[in-house]
């Protein structure tokens, strides 16, 4: 089926500024801006960067989109203009009010990345990433060895940090060269280059299915870099930022103290050169606040020499035809900062000066106050910048002293021991390539323009500051203040704000950029939140075009989901790094999970068309990244197993770096690592320190977590829940709501050793929703008996001590972790799985896969439920003003009155108005699922949360967007119930699938269970908790006999229509353990060797039918013809309620008997004969009965071996209307007793004797006869003998002759058509055997060795001619010489016509459905016999009845086919709407065919 268009709408409102709000799309989407409430009526234009098909992207190119009218309606409720979404990236747009731009913001386009040679598409959730750092892979033509331990571990692509030139510092993100290959990569006599990368690039990608990123580093370069010497202007030097000047200083005097440290030199002052304790780090503090701040007057740079202004102030004021006016100053006089920052070289303002310091008149002392008060002013503002200076001083010890103790005395810092030149006490901030000198006379060098360009500042991160910010630019004082960690190996670049501000370096980025995206898929923007904004768009913009459909990652630290948002919507990132690392403990790890990795709730069909929702980024989850430290030091070796997989479960990108999965126990430094990785080699022992395999560490469990995350991602697993078992214990599950599966993670993590920490052995229990279908993996960390961990010097090497022991795809029972399953209940029809472990070590994981979809059962409450079972359930269906109640409470009552709608555009419907009017029905519709719990709420919490989007709309379009959310909720789950039916069903037309939801429609579970209760030793049977008795109650599904009238409360279930529909409903559909439980819950109820009429829970039971114990046992036949090792059911328990007849009845579990047992007694009760009273006879039970109706009778005639029974006075087949009239005088007397031997029960019985013969003689049957008392002796009557008396007697008997002489004939002059089936034989009114009804087709089709197949051909033409109507067929023929047949029924009718008053014809010539089945099984069957010609015609005519249900069917609002219809297929207002054995029967005659 083709997807439908998504569609995405933004409404625009006045003066939003949506430029922080993060929008993403997928590329094939459409975007439609339509105006909001504030707009409508405005002229709006919208304006875009996103250009036309066949343009490149210009982000300064902006063009109007053209609005769109479908409607052409005057006003602008439905106008629109739209964006057809087919490349990635970050994309503007705006719009003006008129002439003015009233609002605007961003929207992000993911990439479409593409694996395989194939070309497939790889999910960004299914993104599993593995990094390496690029110096660690030793000469090029070794990469594929050391690669390939990424694609054995399951990983789909592989981050290398830079590939270029490394600086001096051997940091792999300090370049000295961004355009040439490490050199190191080359070997003397093989040059490699940026083509062989993207070769092997390439090869990664087609036959690996692995995709390649690399880092790009704007920020800076290594401080060697030729080319920051040839072009110093790329940096920020003394020349271009003077600002930096006075850090200068202070750092070059650090430098100097550093020197002197190491060098001895404050020994006496208590600073010894090794640095070890407080004492110390106080005499540090001390000596730069006594000898270093003094002698370098940093203070000096931000003041005013006092003495030169105040002599330029005494000039101006003595100067000839100055004029003296007295007036307030409009500004305070204030220092001017000197731009070129020279010691006392800042200014004041002296006009300001001139107009503040006014003298009183012209004399020399009046001139001298008005200088002594000037002069005052200065020093007072000079004061100022000394107080401020000593502030910025104070923090610069602060941060000075804090980097000292990180890097000397920290615990979890690198303790770098005694200061020398090479580890100084603090990390230089400034270059200085030249020779050493005083440090005055290194000061004079900064006004030299030609030595202080050279003086770079290093680059570093400033921790909390504003990453908008640019803090080497004026305004900030970060360097003064020494709060930047600096890399002391890297020079910060200054690319101003455009390329004509510095076009060399603009330029070499760009060439830089073009290289990595020609050969990668992907990049990480490095240092992003440091990078200025509009530098990484141009980059990115160049990169795009060369790789249109770039992966872009980077990790932020921004501190603010705002202020990601703005990097994310300005540059397009696809993916932003987020790190478990960070996380303190288990339940930490556990909400990030939550926070990234995935929707607390989803959709299973998400609408099409819905408004476009702010998102937050997509992210790329790390166990670890490379620049961290390695969690085996701050946690445990045995935590990465349970770290990574409770990471892998979220529903995002995943990662990891190389070396995690190999457990090596230190951090692969960045900068300071210079051994090789290793490689992958199969055969390799764990003592081989250069090569790995599917034993080393985790990787056999990595690859498995791996593969599962990929999957998960794939098949749509969207939600995600995180549950804190206990202080250790994390479950994530990860759910996906279109096929209704979950997947359960259970790790125990340990973030502290469990060799020197107490973990309890006694770990809590766990519930688990739905049934476990399998143990996914199981996993737990363990030691092996190899030699401890010991570094290498030449290869990355892991502790090979530590593996894990990993099962795969096993059963629940064959677990180690788990010790026992059990079954409980948490909520109605929600089924928990009780889950005690005995091995969950710390450092364990177990993975389950839960089949949690929504059951038929639970279908059947989300989609249908009429008036009274939602009434018996304490609701109601929707009712619509000025119009009517919808059929069904379920989705399936507003879709019929949508199929009627639609099609006519009727927006003036009741239903539409109603939806525009107010939020009722919305409500209704989400509100009554998630009353109910489980599976159910879980769908009507989908709903509310698509209705929360959809009441955001304006309320015009309301009702084509419900219809829009429902079509795809409804189809889903149209789809969600045929998948769990038979294979007939899934494969079938259109008919049979739409045919088949009669089984979901008909078959469920009310607030009060229908069926008896099973043998509590019955497995599977379904169970719940009473809502009231808060106990758990068994909620076996029941079929509704038709619908509306018989679907609740005691007139829901009967035993004849339950057992007449049970084949198709249940057993053609595929739903084997619902008809299981039917025909037990039944059998429980045997009484009098008879199964009850009305089933009333079966202790309300009427034992006044004598066919539904035959269409029982037919059910069991089919069952164990029908079903996978369906003989097993005979030897099921079933709990007797009345093990005898007079029994009270027994709770269930008290008496079980196997289904064999409980078949025999009925078999035996016939042949010794039933006769019995009913209990309680009278008006309490029947008002219309008859006294002599209450007798019941049944037997087995010993000469002909036919089942008879009945008496005049009660109706004890299916056609079983009594009359109702006192007007009429028929009140109390049958329309059709049909009494004797009724021809469809003596094709059933025939058919279980049959049957039981056959399994007798195979001795799966262990009776092989039925023992009955007979003139005081017991006589034997084998099932053989049996089957031939009706064989021998059926035809003699029931065929009337078309000779008028046979002598078989016992009444000739009754007989009004031949060459038919009588309807029954031997009745108490003679005329009743020869009426010509459908009821020996049924016969023919259980029992089709009873009849000649000429004979039955010719009966069935008669049957065709006289009985077959459009949908049923006549109940009687029209014919008949009773002249009683009446095609209109009409229950409400009461007059004196004793034929028809109150209905009274019910089965006197109205079409029912269900015979019709039967009659076109029987034509099939015996038209093979008739020839091929025949076959086919009859195929033809089977096919061209049923087409005229399928029409009915598609066309009921009930969507059902009727119990009957009147004459010639007409309506009847009397007849249930969706009758189940009417949709059975049709079903079984399709699956015939």
């Amino acid at each position: 089926m083709e997807l439908s268009k998504q569609i995405r709408i933004l409404l625009l409102n006045e003066m939003e500024k949506l430029e922080k709000t993060l929008f993403r799309l997928e590329q094939g989407f459409e975007l439609q801006f339509r105006l909001g409430p504030t707009l409508q009526g405005k002229a709006v234009t919208v304006y875009t960067n996103y250009p036309l098909p066949g343009e490149a992207f210009n982000r300064e190119k902006f063009r109007s989109l053209d609005w769109e009218n479908p409607t052409e309606r005057e006003d602008d409720s439905d106008k629109y203009c739209k964006l057809h979404l087919q490349q990635s990236g970050s994309f503007q747009y705006y719009f003006l009010q008129g002439q003015e731009k009233s609002g605007g913001g961003y929207i992000v386009v993911d990439p479409v990345l593409r694996i395989g040679a194939d070309n497939r598409v790889l999910p960004l959730d299914c993104v599993t990433l593995q990094t390496f750092l690029a110096k660690c892979l030793g000469p090029f033509d070794e990469w594929e060895g050391r690669l390939r331990v990424a694609k054995e571990s399951g990983y789909n692509m592989i981050h290398f940090t830079p590939l270029q030139t490394l600086g001096l510092s051997r940091s792999c993100y300090s370049l000295a060269n961004q355009l040439e290959l490490n050199p190191d990569f080359s070997r003397p006599d093989k040059r490699y280059d940026w083509s062989d990368v993207g070769q092997l690039v390439e090869k990664l990608k087609r036959e690996w299915n692995i995709l390649c990123i690399t880092d790009v580093v704007y920020n800076h370069t290594a401080t060697n870099s030729k080319w920051i010497q040839e072009h110093p202007e790329s940096a920020y030097n003394l020349v271009n930022s003077p600002h930096l000047k006075p850090a200068w200083v202070l750092d070059r005097a650090l430098w100097h103290l550093s020197c002197d440290v190491a060098d001895g030199k404050y020994r006496e002052k208590g600073v010894p050169a090794l640095i070890e304790n407080d004492q110390h780090m106080n005499c540090i503090r001390k000596i730069i606040w006594v000898d270093i701040f003094p002698r370098i007057q940093l203070w000096e740079f931000f003041q005013v020499d006092v003495n030169k202004a105040v002599e330029q102030f005494r000039r101006l004021l003595t100067q000839e035809n100055r004029r003296v006016t007295k007036s307030e100053p409009k500004e305070h006089l204030k220092i001017i900062q000197d731009p070129e920052f020279r010691r006392l070289g800042c200014s004041v303002d002296m006009n300001i000066a001139l107009e503040t310091f006014v003298p009183h008149d012209k004399g020399p002392a009046a001139v001298e106050e008005c200088c002594k008060w000037f002069r005052q002013k200065l020093e007072e503002l000079n004061s100022e910048k000394h107080h401020l200076t000593s502030c910025h001083q104070e923090q610069a010890v602060n941060c000075l002293l804090g980097n000292v103790f990180y890097e000397r005395l920290a615990g979890h810092g690198p303790k770098l021991g005694p200061v020398t030149r090479k580890y100084p006490l603090v990390t230089r901030y400034f270059t200085f390539p030249f020779e050493e000198m005083t440090l005055s006379t290194e000061e004079s060098m900064i006004h030299l323009p030609e030595k202080a360009c050279f003086l770079m500042a290093h680059n570093g991160w400033v921790m909390g500051d504003d990453p908008l910010r640019n803090f080497a630019e004026p305004g900030s004082d970060v360097y003064l203040r020494r709060e930047l960690i600096c890399w002391g190996d890297s020079v910060k670049l200054r690319y101003g704000n455009k390329p004509e501000d510095c076009p060399y370096l603009w330029a070499h980025m760009k060439k830089y950029t073009e290289i990595t995206a020609t050969h990668f898929q992907g990049v990480r923007l490095d240092n992003c939140h440091s990078t200025p904004l509009h530098v990484a768009e141009y980059m990115l913009d160049a990169a795009r075009k060369l790789q249109p459909n770039l992966y872009v990652v980077a990790e932020l630290f921004t501190g603010s989901e705002e202020l990601d948002n703005i990097f994310v919507t300005r540059l397009g990132i696809s993916s932003l790094i987020r790190e478990a690392m960070s996380a303190y403990n288990s339940h930490e790890e556990g909400r990030l999970v939550y926070r990234y990795g995935g929707e607390p709730v989803g959709s299973f069909v998400q609408p099409c068309l819905r408004p476009l929702m702010p998102a937050i980024a997509h992210a790329l989850f790390m166990d670890i990244t490379h620049d961290n430290e390695c969690p085996i030091v701050h946690r445990s070796a045995y935590d990465a197993l349970p770290s990574t997989t409770i990471v892998s479960m979220a529903c995002c990108a995943s990662g990891s770096t190389r070396g995690y999965d190999e457990l090596v126990p230190h951090q692969i430094s960045v900068v300071a690592e210079e051994r090789f990785y290793t490689k992958w080699n199969p055969g390799a022992s764990p003592s081989d320190t250069g090569d790995v395999n599917m034993h080393s560490g985790i990787i056999a469990a990595r690859c498995a977590i791996n593969r599962l995350h990929q999957e998960l991602g794939a098949k749509g697993f969207i939600q995600v829940y995180v549950d804190q078992v206990d202080g250790d214990i994390v479950a994530v599950t990860r759910h996906s709501p279109s096929i209704h599966q979950s997947v359960v993670a259970v790790s125990r993590t340990a973030f502290r050793n469990p060799k020197t920490s107490f973990y309890s052995k006694e770990v809590p229990q766990m519930c688990i929703p739905g049934k476990i279908e399998e143990v996914v993996l199981e996993a737990r960390t363990i030691e092996r008996d190899t030699k401890p961990y010991k570094k290498d010097e030449n290869s990355i090497n892991g502790m090979p001590n530590m593996t894990v022991e990993l099962r795969e795809h096993i059963q629940l029972h064959e677990s180690k972790i788990v010790k026992q399953a059990g079954i409980a209940t948490k909520g109605p029809n929600e089924y928990i799985q009780e889950i005690e472990f005995e091995n969950l070590s710390p450092g364990s994981v177990i993975i389950f896969s839960i089949a949690s979809k929504l059951t038929l059962a639970e279908l059947n409450q989300v989609l249908y439920r009429c008036e009274s079972e939602e009434q018996e359930d304490g609701g109601g269906c929707y009712d619509i003003p000025n119009w009517s109640s919808l059929k069904y409470a379920g989705l399936q009552g507003l879709m019929s009155v949508l199929a009627e709608i639609r099609p006519k555009n009727d927006l003036g419907h009741p239903f539409c108005e109603n939806l525009r009017s107010g939020d009722w029905m919305i409500d209704y519709v989400s509100g009554r699922l998630i009353s109910r719990s489980g599976s159910i709420a879980e769908v009507g919490k989908w709903l509310k949360a698509m209705f929360f989007y959809l009441k955001q709309i304006p309320r015009y379009l309301i009702p084509c967007y419900f219809d829009a959310i429902l079509i795809g909720a409804y189809t889903t789950l149209l789809d969600v119930a045929w998948k769990q039916m038979s294979s007939f069903v899934q494969n079938g037309s259109t008919f049979v699938k739409h045919l088949s939801l009669g089984s979901v429609q008909m078959c469920g579970v009310g607030k009060c269970p229908c069926l008896p209760l099973l043998s509590p030793s019955l497995l599977d049977v379904p169970c719940r908790l009473n809502e009231i008795t808060k106990e758990k109650e068994q909620c076996c599904a029941s079929l509704a006999a038709g619908l509306p009238h018989f679907s609740s409360g005691l007139f829901r279930c009967w035993g004849r229509d339950t057992f007449i529909a049970l084949r198709g409903m249940l057993l053609v559909t595929g739903r084997y353990l619902e008809a299981r439980n039917i025909i037990l819950a039944f059998a429980s109820t045997l009484r009098h060797g008879l199964i009850p009429n009305l089933l009333g829970e079966g202790t309300y039971a009427r034992y006044n039918c004598r066919d539904a114990v035959w269409w029982w046992l037919q059910c069991i036949q089919d069952y164990c013809k029908m079903v996978p090792n369906g003989l097993d059911i005979l030897k099921c328990p079933v709990s007797r309620m009345y093990p005898t007849d007079d029994s009270a009845p027994l709770p269930a579990g008290t008496l079980d008997q196997p289904l064999f047992e409980v078949i025999q007694e009925a078999m035996q009760r016939h042949m010794q004969g039933i006769q019995f009273r009913e209990r309680n006879a009278g008006p309490q039970i029947d008002r219309n009965m008859k006294d002599e109706g209450f007798n019941i009778t049944a037997g087995i005639d010993e000469e002909t071996g036919f089942v008879y029974g009945g008496n005049r006075f009660n109706c004890g087949t299916w056609m079983d209307k009594m009359g109702e009239s006192d007007r009429a005088r028929n009140r109390g007397i049958p329309a059709t007793p049909r009494d004797g031997s009724a021809v469809e029960i003596v094709g059933l019985c025939k058919s279980a004797v049959r049957w039981l013969l056959e399994l007798s003689k195979k001795n799966i049957f262990p009776y092989h006869e039925v023992r009955v008392r007979r003139h005081g002796k017991v006589v034997a009557v084998s099932y053989d003998e049996w089957n031939r008396k009706i064989q021998n007697n059926f035809e003699k008997l029931f065929h009337v002759s078309e000779d008028p002489s046979d002598p078989n004939e016992k009444h000739p002059e009754l007989v009004h058509k031949r060459a038919i089936y009588k309807d029954s034989y031997g009745a108490s009114s003679p005329w009743c055997d020869y009426q010509l009804r459908p009821n020996f087709t049924i016969a023919m089709v259980v029992a089709p060795e009873l009849f000649t197949a000429e004979k039955a051909w010719k009966a069935l033409e008669i049957a065709e001619k006289k009985l077959l109507g459009p949908l049923g067929m006549k109940t009687l023929d029209p014919d008949s010489s009773d002249m009683v047949y009446c095609g209109v029924y009409d229950n409400a009718l009461d007059n004196d016509n004793y034929n028809l008053a109150r209905g009274f014809n019910y089965h006197q010539g109205p079409e029912w459905l269900w015979p019709i089945g039967y009659f076109l099984r029987a034509k099939l069957y015996f038209s093979k016999m008739m020839g091929p010609e025949t076959a086919a015609k009859t195929v033809f005519l089977v096919k061209n009845v049923l087409s005229r249900h399928y029409v009915h069917l598609e066309r009921s609002p009930w969507k059902g086919l009727p119990e009957l219809t009147n004459e010639n297929g007409q309506y009847c207002p009397f007849s249930c709407e969706t009758q189940a054995w009417s949709m059975a029967v049709v079903l079984e005659t399709l699956y015939d065919l």
